[in-house]
C-alpha cells in the first residue's frame, strides 16, 4: 500500500519535476502470421496488430487519468520482421525482396495509425554472427521503408559478447544510415534507426524495441523516466560525499520505479495481457530541467563533458539500477541513464559550450545504458566513418558485456556548428564535429571480429 505522504511526494514529482511514464509498450508476437503469400502475410500482420492493440491507447489514457501520472507515448513492439518475411520473399529476386519488405513496413505503419500508437518497433534484423538473404533484404530495404512510413522504427543487432562483431553488417549499416538520411526529410529516418550490440528483447524504448523470440504472445512493458526528480534530489545535497549521494539517488529511483510498476500492472490487468518488465531508465526530454547533463552538473561539474563526467555518470547509472531493482518484481530493458544529445537540453548546451565532444560521449557510453544516441553529424561524413563509429561502440558493448547502440544522424547539407530541429521529444540537435581522418581501409576488411575470451562461460 502507498502511504499518504508517498502519494503527495509523487504528486510533487509529477507537477514540479517532470516525472512521467515515458512509454507503455505492447509486445506482440507475429510468428503465427507467417505465410508464403505476401498479401496473406500482410493481412495476417494487420489483423493481429489491430486486434491485439485496439484498446491499448484508451486503456493507457484511462489509467493515466486515474492515477494522474502522464503516459507520454503508447507504443507497439513486434517480432523482428526479418524472421517473419522469409517464406513470402525467399523465391523473389533481390529487388523484389526489398519491395516486399517495404510493403510489410507500410502494413506496420498502417496498423500503428489504426490503433493510434505513437511508434511501432520491430522492423528489425538480428545479424550479430551472420546474415541470411532475408536479413539482408530487410536491411537493404530500410531507407525505402523509412521514406514511405511515419511511425515504424528499425533496429539491427550487429554484435554480441557471445559472437563478436559482424563487421560486414557494420559496414553495410554505415551505408544504410547515409542512404536513409538522403531519403527522409532532415534525415528524420535516422532518428528511427538504431544499431545494437547485445540488444535486449524486452526493451520498451524506441527505436530499439522488438518483441523477442523468448517472449509470449503478448506482453506489456513500461519505461519510467524521471531525470528532473533525480536532479532535484542531487541539488539538495551540494556538499554530500559520493556514498551519501548514491544512497539518496537509490531511494528516489526506488520511488520512481514503484510508480512504473503500479501503472504497468494496471494497464496489463485492464487489457488482459501479461505484465513484463519495468525499464527504469532516466530518459531525458528537451524540457528545461529534465536533463541527464543537469544531474551531472548538479554533482559539481561545471559543464557536462568535462573531466569527471564519466565517473559521475557511472555513479548515477549504478544507483538508479540498484534502487530500481529493489522496487519492481521484474526489471528489464535498458534500465539506467540515457544520454541522447538532441533530446537533452543540457547536453545541447554542453556541445555548444565546447565541453562535450563525440569522443567524450563515446567514453561516457562505457557506463551509460545505451550509447551514441541522437547525435547529428555533418551530412558529408563518409559511410565508412559512420561504420567506424558504430564499430567502436559495438566494441564497448561486446568487451564490457553490456548493451550499446548507435543512433546517429548525418544531416544532408549541414556542417559542424549548424543545427537540425525535429521538435517534440526528438528535440534540436547541434551538428557535432567528426574526426576527419579516414577509417575506410579498416572497414573494408570485413569478416567478423571474434568474441572476447569472457564469452567462453559455458
Amino acid at each position: 500500500m502507498f502511504r499518504p505522504e508517498e502519494i503527495m511526494e509523487t504528486v510533487k514529482m509529477i507537477k514540479m519535476e517532470n516525472l512521467d511514464l515515458r512509454t507503455v509498450t505492447l509486445g506482440i508476437s507475429l510468428r503465427d502470421c507467417v505465410s508464403k503469400d505476401l498479401d496473406e502475410l500482410k493481412e495476417n500482420i494487420y489483423n493481429k496488430i489491430t486486434s491485439s492493440a485496439e484498446n491499448l491507447v484508451d486503456v493507457a489514457n484511462k489509467v493515466s487519468e486515474k492515477y494522474g501520472i502522464p503516459i507520454v507515448n503508447k507504443r507497439i513492439a513486434v517480432t523482428p520482421i526479418s524472421l517473419i518475411v522469409g517464406g513470402a520473399i525467399k523465391d523473389l529476386d533481390k529487388e523484389e525482396q526489398i519491395k516486399a519488405c517495404v510493403e510489410v513496413g507500410k502494413t506496420l505503419d498502417k496498423s500503428a495509425k489504426k490503433v493510434g500508437v505513437d511508434f511501432l518497433g520491430g522492423y528489425s534484423a538480428l545479424v550479430h554472427k551472420d546474415a541470411t538473404k532475408e536479413d539482408m533484404a530487410l536491411i537493404d530495404s530500410i531507407p525505402y521503408m523509412m521514406e514511405k512510413t511515419e511511425r515504424v522504427c528499425s533496429s539491427v543487432n550487429v554484435a554480441s559478447t557471445k559472437t563478436g562483431i559482424n563487421m560486414d553488417a557494420v559496414k553495410r549499416m554505415g551505408e544504410i544510415i547515409k542512404e536513409t538520411a538522403y531519403k527522409t526529410e532532415k534525415a528524420i529516418g535516422c532518428a528511427k534507426l538504431v544499431v545494437f550490440a547485445n540488444a535486449p528483447e524486452d526493451n520498451p524504448f524506441m527505436a530499439g524495441a522488438f518483441h523477442g523470440v523468448g517472449e509470449g504472445d503478448k506482453v506489456i512493458n513500461v519505461g519510467v523516466s524521471g531525470p528532473g526528480v533525480v536532479r532535484a534530489v542531487v541539488e539538495k545535497l551540494p556538499d554530500a560525499d559520493f556514498g551519501t549521494l548514491a544512497n539518496e539517488i537509490k531511494k528516489v529511483a526506488f520511488k520512481i520505479t514503484r510508480v512504473g510498476e503500479l501503472i504497468g500492472r494496471e494497464v496489463s490487468k485492464e487489457l488482459g495481457v501479461k505484465f513484463g518488465v519495468v525499464d527504469l531508465s532516466l530518459a531525458p526530454t528537451p524540457a528545461r530541467g529534465d536533463s541527464i547533463a543537469n544531474i551531472l552538473e548538479a554533482m559539481g561539474l561545471e559543464k557536462c563533458g568535462t573531466h569527471g563526467s564519466t565517473a559521475a555518470l557511472a555513479l548515477l547509472n549504478d544507483a538508479v539500477k540498484k534502487g530500481g531493482a529493489m522496487a519492481a518484481s521484474y526489471v528489464g530493458g535498458l534500465s539506467g541513464a540515457f544520454i541522447p544529445v538532441s533530446e537533452d537540453s543540457g547536453m545541447v548546451e554542453a556541445v555548444e559550450a565546447g565541453a562535450l565532444s563525440l569522443e567524450k560521449l563515446e567514453a561516457m557510453t562505457c557506463v551509460c545504458s545505451v550509447g551514441i544516441d541522437m547525435v547529428a553529424i555533418p551530412g558529408d561524413t563518409p559511410a565508412s566513418t559512420i561504420s567506424a563509429i558504430i564499430a567502436d561502440e559495438m566494441a564497448i558493448g561486446v568487451i564490457n558485456n553490456k548493451t550499446t547502440a548507435v543512433r546517429i544522424i548525418p544531416v544532408p547539407g549541414k556542417k559542424a556548428g549548424d543545427y537540425v530541429d525535429y521538435g517534440g521529444l526528438l528535440g534540436r540537435a547541434p551538428i557535432m564535429k567528426v574526426n576527419k581522418y579516414s577509417s575506410e581501409k579498416f572497414i573494408k576488411r570485413g569478416g567478423r571480429i571474434p568474441a572476447p575470451l569472457q564469452a567462453l562461460t559455458n
